[in-house]
This record gives C-alpha cells, structure tokens and sequence, in this order.
C-alpha cells in the first residue's frame, strides 16, 4: 500500500497582509498530480486544514475540490482536524464528502479505524483529531488527562488495544508537538506549556507508521515517526526549507520504504541584509524582483519611507527592518543625565537625536539648521 503523508495546509492564511489561497490551490494542484504519477492509495492529512476556527467562505471551495480530486486520482483521503481548525466546522464539512474521503474530528472515534485492504490485508489507519485536554478529559473517566501528553498516550493506547484485537498493519495521523523536535518562531501556534505538552517519542510505540502535523518543516524523528510539514512557507524563518510531503511504502510486513517528494515553491523567501543605497541599487541584488523579501537596512539612522521605496526594486517586499550594522559604545550614562549636563538648547536636541539614533547626533548640516532654527526663536523671543 501506498501513502501520501501532508498536513498543515493552513488554508486562508495570509502572509504580511497578502492573501495565500491562490499560490496553495497551485501546490495543492502539484499535489495531486503526485498522487495520481505514484498511484498512492491512501492520503493523509494530518491536521490544521484551516489556520482559523471561522475560515472565510473563499476557504471552502479550496478544500472541497482538493479532496474531491485527490479521490478521482484514485485514492482514499483521510483528514484530521488539528489546533487551528474548528473540529465542529471541519465534521459538518465531511458529512458533505463522498465516500472516499474521512474526516475525524470527534474525540470519541480515537481508536476507531478507518480499514482499507490490499493485496497483502488490511491497513488500519487511526485519526487523532486535535486533543485539548482540559475539553475532552471528561469523555475518558478515570483517567487523568492534565496534559497533551498524558492525552496523547492515552489516544495512543486506544489504539494499541483496538490494533492487538484486529491485528494487521497500521497507521496513525495525529496532530501534536512531539519530543526532539523544534519550532519554527512566529509559526506554529504553540500547543505547549513549558515542557507538560511535549508528546515523548516512546507514546506512538506499536503503528507502522505515525504521521505527525503541526511542525510546519519537514522533520524525521525516526524511520516511523515523522512531520510533513506545510505545503507553503508561512514565514521567513522557514525560507530555503523544502517543501513536500512523504511517499510510505507499506508491504507484507509492515514499513517498506520512505521518500520525500518536493512540492514546488510558489514564490521564494529571501532576506536580503544592507545599507538601503545598496538594496535600492547593488547588481547583487537584482534576481530577487519575483521573490518574497524581508529587507533588513544597516544603515546608521531611520531613513525615510523604506517600503514604499524598496517596492519600487523588489514588488514582493513583505517586510522591512531597521538593523544599524554598528552603534557607538554606551559610555553609561542615561539620557536624563546627558540632558542635564548639556550647555544650551542646541545640545539638548543633539542629545535627544543621539538617544533615538543609535548614538548618532545631529550631523553638520543638522547642526547648522537647528542654530537657524534657534536663532529664529531667540529672535522672535526678544521682539516680542
């Protein structure tokens, strides 16, 4: 049997104010087309569907046409919900679906399988919707569920009790944030308090495989446990990450073979890190025009209306930063005391430019405008 493994679509996402769903339905697009070229048999999508919990209408049809092809190329396609999706609006979807497509987002059906046969059996596979243990502690009395890995491992018993009565190969999809692994920041909503919802490696013992979302990189935490990872880049810091999912083999008995496959890259992310003359007009930067880019500006001082100017170069600038390449050195004294200790009027806005500027004080000119400046007011002082 062959499985295709993705999760994290996030579906209506945005990224620094621009709209996703277009680029997505493209990589969506390419996916398919995977599954129909490696005749997979069964997709997984392991979680986090939508990235909100009240996704806007144009987010619907995304997700219809996408499972609804994924099934014409001929595979079973099972879903879980995950942290971002609303379980009760991804369940009323999937009673819409055709037959083909499965979609588990209830709490109770955690250790029930939807079974598919090959050649050699039957391949159980068990979808673990999202678990939030303060929501679903009361379905399992008896147990104590303070934290998702406590949950977790008891999701992950259910299984093991179920798989030991009909045996057979298996498979889980779950959506959680595993031992061994790190966050992308400013990505993944964190799922964890401290170290309590960290899920051990050791609590998804038993299946043949285990695909894991909610980690938007590609991560291996061994032969049988790993993350997809989002279909599209989501931030900066997961520029020049791949993107894809994973092609599982399973033969007689049990885990045969595990591939990556690249899913293409929409628009590339790229941090370009400079004085704001040299983004504006360096030849070293000129094969960025089509990418999505972060511009980070070294220059000493603020300049003025830096996005506006660099997406006259770079169409696709998301997002700039001032970062000064050097600051003076910090004599220790706090600005109040500078202030204090300053002689006349043109030293005090001279210290209050140096305190805003990284250091840097009024340059000649400046100081040649604000004696104008000063001389006026004493001017108009004394008429008065």
């Amino acid at each position: 049997m062959r499985i295709l493994h993705t999760s994290d679509w996030h579906i209506g996402r945005s990224f620094h104010g621009h709209s996703t769903l277009d680029a997505l339905s493209g990589v969506l697009e390419a996916l398919v087309v995977q599954v129909r070229e490696h005749s997979v048999d069964v997709v997984i999508v392991a979680g986090d569907v939508f990235d909100s919990a009240a996704p806007a209408a144009a987010c619907y049809p995304v997700l219809s046409s996408t499972l609804a092809a994924l099934a014409d190329a001929g595979a079973r396609v099972v879903v879980t919900s995950g942290n971002h999706d609303s379980a009760a609006r991804l369940g009323f979807q999937s009673a819409l679906l055709r037959d083909e497509i499965t979609v588990v987002t209830d709490p109770r059906s955690v250790g029930t399988p939807v079974t598919i046969v090959d050649e050699h059996g039957p391949v159980h596979v068990y979808g673990i919707p999202y678990l939030e243990p303060a929501i679903v502690r009361h379905l399992w009395e008896g147990v104590e569920l303070r934290s998702q890995a406590q949950t977790m491992q008891h999701a992950l018993d259910l299984v093991r009790a179920d798989l030991a009565e009909r045996g057979g190969r298996s498979v889980v999809a779950a959506h959680c944030f595993a031992a061994g692994v790190d966050s992308t920041p400013g990505v993944e909503r964190e799922i964890r308090q401290g170290g309590l919802d960290v899920v051990p490696l050791p609590a998804f013992d038993g299946p043949d495989y285990v695909a894991l979302g909610h980690i938007h990189g590609r991560q291996q935490l061994s032969d049988r446990v790993r993350y997809a990872g989002a279909p599209l880049h989501y931030s900066f810091g997961e520029a020049g990450k791949p993107r894809g999912s994973w092609l599982v083999d399973l033969d007689a008995d049990g885990l045969a073979e595990v591939t990556w496959l690249d899913l293409p890259v929409p628009r590339p992310l790229v941090t370009l890190r400079a004085p704001l003359d040299d983004l504006l007009g360096d030849e070293r930067f000129s094969g960025h025009g089509d990418h999505w880019v972060r511009a980070e500006y070294t220059d000493s001082t603020p300049q003025p209306d830096p996005m506006r100017r660099l997406q006259t170069r770079f169409p696709w600038c998301a997002t700039v930063a001032h970062l000064p390449s050097e600051t003076l050195p910090d004599d220790g004294a706090g600005y109040a005391q500078r202030v204090r200790s300053a002689r006349d009027d043109a030293e005090i806005i001279d210290t209050f430019l140096a305190h805003v500027r990284e250091g840097e004080g009024a340059s000649e000119a400046e100081r040649v405008l604000i004696r104008e400046v000063l001389d006026a007011r004493s001017v108009a002082e004394a008429s008065a």
